[in-house]
């Protein structure tokens, strides 16, 4: 009784201090002195007291973390500590009992980016959720780069149909970033496509009906598990990477088929942040594949992150935001290090495993993410500057036309950057259109469908693309 008596109080410590620190957060910055003080950025980016992230760890223990005699290679972090390596152990995502998804090769710092580690027939699962024909569905797993250079792998499918390619040249490749706005391995496409539609699956991954209609076309589609073995979902480096490396390893795997033809790629929300990386990053970390992509098309992208926090912290938005720095932090482990200790109990948690609906759910907290931090300023502070600065990826260049798109409504991904990624752009010489819809995110993906899949069809056609920068 003691015991349990123990935790219910901390608990209540715990809500009570979120709560004043809340208050003080949503009613105004709080100022060296006795009451808040006016800032011109959004109320919910800045400091709470200096006392609240002591206060909080005061009243909330640590959460267990597993003591490990050996660090797993997924969680090896070159001149961390062990307790920190420990701890991004504990934050990965939970095996799903599928060695292809699971199994961390022992050389593969070995291998070379692009190439096989393993390939399996995926048909008879994935015909019957795509419905159009197919002469073959193989997932490919391969050695791809992590965010800060390392070795990782990547998994994707994909996909030829049956109908015969009679164009010009050869088969043209449809590369479908769908919206992996996840953390948990059964949330991927790829975890759909061999283990059948379940609980789990994101809708998105299906329709609108990108893959459905490239495959009708006579295209081959590469659908890649662009947030990389690590589930890292919204870190642009990697799924920049398993992109560029999917198309990659598909030529490895078969030349003749997927080692010659035009690529397109798209992505929305989620997706976006893979395409545009990829985008930007082929000319460099893909130059023997940059010269066949003929166009990408992305929307409702999250293309700045400081942006992102100023919308999406302590509201609604607060669980999909959450879940991104988790992702991002799984690649990017010095964010661990700024977390207290409600932000460890939490990733350590089943929530490290959390699909898009859930992080939905979460946003009902409106949880401030300044009291999940061990820094009462988090958003202000040396490592905040360097992600944000980092995630941006500005300065780089597509080397492929561009077709930029969001949603005029958008309140959780202002159209705003989107406007500045289409300037951007056009300013470092990219080919590029941009267009906006009369919609927010959900909306925006469908009524920009038809205009998307007809510029992404012209540009596998081989028609040149249209260049709208000035």
């Amino acid at each position: 009784m003691r015991s349990k008596f123990r935790w219910r109080s901390r608990t209540l410590c715990v809500a009570a201090a979120v709560g004043v620190a809340t208050v003080g957060l949503l009613g105004g910055v709080w100022g060296p002195g006795l009451g808040p003080v006016a800032r011109a950025e959004p109320p919910n980016l800045t400091a709470v007291p200096s006392a609240i992230p002591g206060e909080i760890d005061a009243v909330v223990p640590a959460p267990p973390v597993k003591k490990l005699n050996r660090i797993p290679q997924r969680s090896k972090i070159e001149g961390g500590s062990k307790e920190l390596q420990e701890l991004r152990e504990a934050v990965m995502p939970s095996p799903v009992g599928d060695r292809f998804f699971d199994h961390w090769p022992a050389d593969l710092a070995a291998l070379e980016p692009g190439d096989l580690i393993a390939t399996r027939d995926v048909t008879q699962v994935a015909g019957f959720l795509v419905t159009v024909p197919l002469r073959s569905a193989r997932q490919i797993k391969f050695r791809t780069t992590d965010a800060t250079g390392g070795p990782l792998f990547g998994t994707a499918t994909l996909f030829v149909p049956q109908k015969a390619w009679r164009g010009p040249g050869p088969r043209p490749i449809l590369v479908n970033n769908t919206p992996i706005v996840a953390l948990g391995t059964t949330c991927t496409p790829g975890y759909t496509f061999s283990h059948g539609y379940n609980k789990d699956t994101n809708n998105t991954d299906l329709f609108p009906p990108l893959t459905q209609l490239a495959l009708d076309r006579g295209y081959a589609v590469i659908v890649p598990d662009h947030t990389g073995a690590r589930m890292a979902y919204a870190e642009p480096y990697v799924g920049a990477h398993v992109v560029l490396d999917s198309v990659r390893a598909a030529a490895r795997l078969d030349p003749i088929e997927f080692g010659r033809g035009p690529i397109a790629m798209h992505g929305y929300s989620g997706g976006a942040i893979a395409t545009n990386g990829a985008a930007k990053l082929a000319s460099t970390y893909a130059p023997d594949q940059a010269g066949r992509f003929v166009g990408a098309a992305i929307g409702g992208v999250p293309a700045d992150y400081r942006v992102l926090a100023g919308a999406m912290n302590a509201n609604l938005a607060s669980g999909v935001f959450h879940s991104a720095m988790l992702g991002v932090a799984r690649e990017r482990p010095e964010i661990l290090g700024m977390s207290n200790h409600v932000a460890r109990w939490l990733a350590t948690s089943g929530l490290r495993d959390l699909c898009t609906g859930e992080m939905g759910i979460l946003g009902f907290s409106h949880l401030p993410t300044q009291l999940l931090s061990l820094d009462a300023d988090p958003f202000h502070s040396p490592v905040a500057d360097h992600i944000f600065d980092v995630t941006s990826m500005s300065g780089y260049r597509a080397t492929m036309p561009l077709f930029i798109y969001q949603g005029t409504y958008e309140w959780w991904l202002p159209a705003t950057q989107a406007r500045a990624l289409f300037a951007e752009q056009c300013e470092l010489g990219a080919t590029a259109i941009y267009r906006e819809y009369p919609g927010e995110h959900i909306t925006t993906v469908f009524e920009a469908f038809p205009d998307v899949a007809t510029w992404l069809d012209r540009r596998l056609q081989g028609i040149p693309a249209t260049n709208e920068c000035r």
